[in-house]
């Protein structure tokens, strides 16, 4: 992982995910490797005994690093570097799956309160939720099928260290969601 960052880090820093000509094409290069790994974690017998071994708790916990994405998200937009529908001020609600997670943890883990399908909801919820920016994020990048942010593109994610947002927090949170879905389902009642 470690190595996988540093490529994608040095190639950002030498710019070549942020050429407005080219960023486009280059940007499913962020994110072929992660997809292609969460994928290999649901088809392959090792792939699901990790996602099993994973602890449910800490995957519900781990939601908070949305927190602060969404203020980096906010700090970008004030700076000209993604359009406003990317942030909580325009039509990304993503910063609930963080502002939410400790109670879920709480009530769900802590004092067990509130039953799977309310936790399998939430992260439902919650994958929505990554979702609406994610499109938002690929439907305002500067391209020929782009379809708003015509004032102010995304051009952040093709800078470092903006570009690990697409290619290691969104796959780290999915996997997580997806995770914790498993868990629950394979989980009697």
């Amino acid at each position: 992982m470690l190595g996988y960052i540093a490529i994608h880090s040095l190639l950002g820093v030498y710019g070549f995910y942020n050429s407005p000509n080219t960023s486009t094409a280059c940007f499913p290069l962020l994110v072929i490797l992660p997809v292609l790994f969460l994928l290999s974690r649901f088809v392959t017998p090792n792939g699901r005994a990790f996602l099993d071994k994973l602890d449910l708790p800490m995957l519900t916990l781990f939601h908070m690093i949305r927190i602060p994405v969404e203020f980096v998200l906010f700090w970008l937009f004030v700076h000209q570097a993604i359009p406003e529908a990317m942030t909580f001020h325009g039509r990304n609600f993503d910063i609930l799956s963080g502002i939410t997670a400790p109670f879920i943890y709480y009530f769900g883990f802590v004092k067990r309160k509130m039953g799977k399908l309310i936790i399998i909801a939430w992260n439902i919820i919650c994958l929505i939720l990554l979702l609406n920016v994610v499109s938002s994020a690929i439907l305002s990048l500067p391209a020929r099928f782009q379809q708003f942010g015509f004032e102010q593109p995304n051009t952040a994610l093709g800078y470092f260290p903006f570009l690990l947002l697409p290619s290691l927090l969104v796959p780290m949170v999915l996997l997580s969601t997806f995770a914790a879905i498993r868990q629950l389902l394979k989980k009697g009642n």
